[in-house]
């Protein structure tokens, strides 16, 4: 069921981004996209799929005030959902995507047979854990129900959140594929309910708390700094949110030109500003 929900979702949204990228006139469906690495024309729009926050907002920012400076055609389409953005690059209806991790990328790649590689990592948004219900997780009640995103690497990172912060154990060893048949012990008897991690800030009124993705939870207008009863620790964390492309795309003139903005220090003073310690950058 959670496989079929996600499917649907990305079908639709491919669609959508299909049919806006035709009005647009883009061609990078056909000879934008297809040229690979350093042969790619560097006057062509760069199209890169992103998550509304704070994604297409840092990549808005650098199309605004700084892509004209340095030669680059910045084209960015905002996506909602966690599989359209790399869907899209596999098919070269566009040239990048910034919206994830490196462990969801490993596992997409592993269980769609793409193959999307890193280019550079560029901020990291803490995991929070967000109740409507409780003013801290440690009055959560014997019982409580917590929702958690569905997708295999984010499922294992927002259990290990709450097994740092001792709600639960898991299985030694089991690392970010963890799933709620890894919980070891359960002192509190909590429930867990998958759900699409898009939707998770909605379950809000209907469980006791939800483990919410940063991006996500800034869409909501929540605060992780505040909002959050626990949240991620920054340091020598492996969740650094990525610019990725196809395989043999990594030396496009135009993919080192967006790299090299997103590590500038206007963008740093960007993300420092804007997003006040919800959003740290990882360069």
């Amino acid at each position: 069921m959670r496989t079929s929900v996600k499917y649907t979702t990305a079908a639709l949204a491919t669609s959508a981004l299909a049919l806006t990228l035709a009005a647009c006139g883009s061609s990078s469906s056909a000879t934008g996209s297809a040229a690979s690495g350093s042969s790619a024309d560097a006057s062509k729009p760069l199209v890169v799929v992103a998550s509304p926050t704070p994604h297409a907002q840092i990549l808005e920012y650098i199309e605004k005030n700084l892509a004209a400076k340095a030669g680059l055609n910045l084209q960015v389409k905002v996506v909602t959902d966690y599989v359209t953005p790399n869907t899209a690059v596999q098919d070269g209806s566009a040239d990048a995507n910034y919206f994830q991790h490196q462990p969801y990328l490993d596992d997409f790649n592993k269980t769609h047979g793409t193959n999307i590689v890193s280019v550079e990592a560029v901020h990291l948004e803490p995991l929070g854990l967000y109740s409507n219900k409780v003013k801290s997780a440690a009055a959560l009640a014997d019982g409580a129900t917590i929702a958690v995103p569905n997708d295999a690497t984010n499922e294992g990172r927002a259990l290990k959140l709450l097994a740092d912060n001792g709600l639960l154990k898991l299985k030694d060893g089991v690392g970010t594929t963890a799933t709620p048949n890894d919980v070891t012990d359960n002192p509190k008897h909590l429930k867990f309910q998958e759900i699409d991690a898009a939707q998770l800030p909605r379950t809000l009124s209907d469980v006791d708390a939800a483990v919410i993705n940063g991006n996500y939870a800034l869409d909501a207008k929540l605060n992780p700094e505040k909002d959050a009863l626990l949240l991620e620790k920054a340091q020598d964390n492996p969740y650094a949110n990525i610019l990725a492309v196809k395989s043999g795309h990594q030396n496009d003139p135009r993919i080192k030109k967006l790299a090299a903005l997103l590590h500038s220090p206007e963008v740093k003073q960007y993300i420092d500003t804007t997003f006040s310690g919800s959003v740290v950058p990882a360069f």
